[in-house]
C-alpha cells in the first residue's frame, strides 16, 4: 500500500486549517490502497491551538511545535528533512495550510504520481486569485527570473514528491529560503497538473508586495552563481552600447550591480547554521489519535 504524507505549515491561522483538514479528508476519503499520514508543522503560532480533531482519511496526525518563529519557508525546508529522516513514506505532499492550495486538486497529483512513479509532480499555476496589480508584478517577476536565471519557475509549494526526491532535497542548504528555486534546480525531470490558487479560507491574501519581493529574490538567489554569469554577460553588452545608449546604458548597469549585490545578501540565508538551528528549534511533538 502506497504511504503519502501531506506537509502544512501553520502560523496562527488554526481555523484555516482545520476547514483545510475537512476538505482534505473528503478529496481523499475515495483512495482505498493509499495510506495517507499528515504533518502539521506549527511555526511558534501566538494563537493558542485549539483541539485538533484528527479526520478519517488521513490515519495519522502529527504536529511539530516549533520554538520559535523562523518562516514559511524554513518550516517547509524543516518538515522535510524531518520526513525523511523520521519516517516510512512513499511520497510526500507539500501544500499551503490556508486553502489558496486546494485540496481538491490533490486528486490530480496523486493520479499524476501513479501515472508516473519515478518522477515528482508539481502544481504549475494557470489562474491567481489576487489583484491586477500583483497579477502584473508576478509577471515581472517570473521575467527578470527566466532573464537572469534561464529557468521558467511557475509553480509554487504545492506538489508531491517522491521519496527519491526528497532524499536529493532535504540536504540542500537553498531548501530553508526557496522550495519551488530549489526543486527546479535540484530535479531535473518534473511533471506537473494546472492548478487554481484558490481563495484565503479566512481574511485577505497573506502575499503581499513586499512578500512578493523577498519571494522573488529568494528564487533568484538559489541559482547565485548563474545569475553572476548572466549579469557580468548583459553589462558587457551594455558597455559596448555606451556610445548608442549613454547615461542609460550606465544606469542599467549600475541597477544589475545592485541586483547581484541583493542577490548575495539574500543568499546568505542558506548557511548551514540554520539547519542545525532548525533541528534545536523544535520543541514539543504532538499525536493526534481521534
Amino acid at each position: 500500500m502506497r504511504k503519502i504524507i501531506i506537509l502544512i505549515p501553520v502560523y496562527n491561522d488554526w481555523e484555516s486549517l482545520t476547514r483545510l483538514l475537512e476538505e482534505i479528508n473528503e478529496n481523499i476519503k475515495n483512495f482505498e490502497n493509499i495510506h495517507f499520514e499528515c504533518l502539521i508543522v506549527n511555526d511558534a503560532s501566538t494563537i493558542k491551538k485549539p483541539k485538533i480533531i484528527k479526520p478519517q482519511s488521513i490515519k495519522s496526525l502529527e504536529i511539530l511545535n516549533m520554538k520559535e518563529n523562523r518562516g514559511h519557508a524554513r518550516c517547509n525546508a524543516f518538515g522535510i528533512r524531518y520526513v525523511f529522516q523520521n519516517k516510512k513514506f512513499d511520497n510526500l505532499i507539500l501544500m499551503d495550510g490556508d486553502g489558496e492550495d486546494r485540496p481538491v486538486e490533490i486528486k490530480s497529483l496523486v493520479n499524476a504520481i501513479e501515472t508516473n512513479p519515478s518522477i515528482s509532480v508539481v502544481a504549475k499555476r494557470v489562474q491567481r486569485s489576487e489583484g491586477t496589480m500583483f497579477k502584473f508584478l508576478y509577471q515581472i517577476h517570473k521575467l527578470i527570473t527566466i532573464v537572469f536565471t534561464g529557468k521558467n519557475i511557475n509553480f509554487g509549494n504545492y506538489s508531491i514528491l517522491t521519496k527519491q526526491d526528497v532524499e536529493k532535497l532535504h540536504t540542500k542548504a537553498s531548501l530553508w529560503s526557496s522550495f519551488s528555486g530549489t526543486v527546479k534546480k535540484n530535479l531535473s525531470n518534473l511533471n506537473e497538473i494546472s492548478s487554481l490558487r484558490g481563495l484565503r479560507y479566512f481574511g485577505p491574501s497573506q502575499m503581499s508586495l513586499l512578500k512578493l519581493l523577498i519571494h522573488s529574490f529568494s528564487i533568484i538567489a538559489v541559482f547565485k552563481y548563474q545569475v553572476f554569469l548572466r549579469s557580468t554577460f548583459i553589462i558587457i553588452i551594455l558597455a559596448y552600447l555606451n556610445t548608442y545608449l549613454g547615461n542609460i546604458s550606465i544606469l542599467f548597469q549600475i541597477s544589475i550591480v545592485l541586483f547581484n549585490l541583493l542577490i548575495f545578501i539574500v543568499s546568505l540565508r542558506e548557511k548551514e547554521k540554520d539547519l542545525i538551528s532548525s533541528h534545536e528549534n523544535l520543541g514539543e511533538k504532538e499525536l493526534i489519535t481521534h
